[in-house]
């Protein structure tokens, strides 16, 4: 099984190992607490859904801002939006791979990674052309005809409908992301050029600048952000409304059998935490030693990215949520059952929640003192490789637990998605 969306530097690795764990079958007289949980669980879904809206639309605001008047200050507004808008949006990553409609939704707004020369300008070791993206370096914002499959495209127009319906994943290809954070992330920053050395992308103010424009098509390039910053908040908005009472996501778990939703729950869990996360996002950078692999690669926000979906996985087992407003959405959750069910395993699974979140904020901690994830997982670097080993291997362990809880409620089979990162990684270097 592989992971929802990688790109086209990622098309030759698979990720094909499963781990498996036991699924509670609920006894009848457990059903109403079973449905408080699922309630509660929806719940902190819609809210951390509204607050990433909330973000989004902070964020959307900040890029009206940097067009209308283009400058160092506006740009870093801007850019500091976005990085807030991470903050809400990484905490419902654990919503995946449980929910079906929540993986075929999520592609629009955090595909990655994504072959960046599709929409902008790109330096000269990016290279020209690739094996498996016809649009490798197709740069639609200096080129307003393109060709997808053979066919001439009008691209004059760089409006929601042309980046969502045609733009994205165009000709089939994964990697051709042209809406969500990752293209609005590239078009704030630019490459990041300097490997694994120090700095992030540096792409200047000017090239929003229309008076005194640096890249060329500055006017196209302002037309491609705002077009994906509004086409953001849409789509956020879209998943907001399937999280309330009367939203379809709600309805599959709340309407559906309690068993069902009870998978979903720790599904979303075991591959996040262990395929996901552990795999996909940070062994196989690790591996290769690659910053390229990294999750936000253009602004050396990583770290932060990768803290907050921790915090998400361990928010879905206690069933608590602290809205950006600092109020408290809680309720019956996973761990209660656990807990009734196997005190120590559900101490166990909790304390080592905590660990993988104590883990994930030491990277943090030495991105903040000037190591970045990319020099982090950088040859060479024992202690910073260490330090995000440690945080794989706590999310590795996590889930071994994971499997323990859920077998605590008794049997039937499920999947956690697997990683040939973890798996097979000889397989990687292939």
């Amino acid at each position: 099984m592989m992971t929802a969306r990688y790109g086209g530097r990622l098309a030759a690795i698979g990720a094909t190992a499963l781990l498996t764990a036991a699924v509670f079958v609920l006894p009848a007289k457990a059903e109403t607490d079973a449905k408080a949980v699922i309630q509660t669980y929806a719940d902190i879904a819609l809210a951390k859904y509204e607050d990433s809206l909330t973000t989004a639309q902070a964020l959307d605001k900040a890029v009206d801002a940097l067009l209308a008047k283009p400058s160092v200050d506006t740009l870093n507004a801007a850019r500091e939006a976005w990085k807030a808008s991470r903050v809400p949006y990484q905490q419902t990553e654990v919503y995946r791979f449980g929910n079906k409609l929540v993986d075929d939704w999520e592609g629009k707004v955090n595909s990655w990674p994504l072959d960046e020369g599709l929409i902008d300008y790109v330096a000269k070791s990016y290279g020209t052309e690739s094996d498996t993206n016809a649009l490798y370096t197709a740069n639609v914002i200096a080129n307003k005809k393109i060709e997808i499959n053979g066919k001439k495209v009008d691209a004059s127009k760089l409006s929601p409908e042309f980046l969502s319906g045609t733009l994205q994943e165009a000709g089939g290809v994964e990697a051709n992301v042209a809406t969500g954070y990752h293209a609005i992330e590239f078009l704030l920053w630019g490459q990041d050029l300097h490997g694994t050395g120090p700095g992030a992308g540096e792409r200047p103010y000017t090239d929003y600048d229309l008076a005194n424009c640096t890249g060329g098509n500055c006017d196209r390039r302002a037309e491609y952000l705002k077009s994906a910053s509004d086409l953001l908040v849409s789509d956020l908005q879209d998943m907001v409304n399937d999280w309330k009472e009367d939203g379809a996501a709600r309805k599959n778990l709340v309407d559906g059998e309690p068993n069902t939703a009870i998978t979903a729950i720790f599904t979303g869990m075991g591959s996040l935490s262990y395929g996901e996360l552990a795999g996909e996002r940070m062994k196989l950078g690790l591996l290769l030693h690659d910053p390229e692999e990294e999750h936000d690669c253009f602004s050396d926000n990583t770290y932060n990215s990768h803290l907050y979906d921790a915090i998400g996985i361990r928010a879905a087992y206690l069933a608590s949520y602290t809205r950006l407003d600092g109020t408290v959405v809680q309720g019956p959750s996973v761990h209660d059952m656990v807990k009734a069910a196997d005190p120590a395993i559900d101490k166990e699974l909790s304390d080592k929640l905590d660990v993988s979140v104590a883990k994930m904020e030491a990277i943090k901690a030495r991105a903040l003192a000037g190591e970045a994830y990319d020099q982090q997982i950088a040859e060479g670097n024992t202690e910073g490789n260490a330090t995000v080993q440690a945080a794989i291997d706590a999310l590795i362990d996590q889930t071994k637990s994971i499997e323990r809880a859920v077998g605590s409620l008794k049997l039937n089979t499920i999947a956690f998605e697997g990683s040939d990162s973890l798996d097979a990684p000889d397989k990687v270097f292939k």
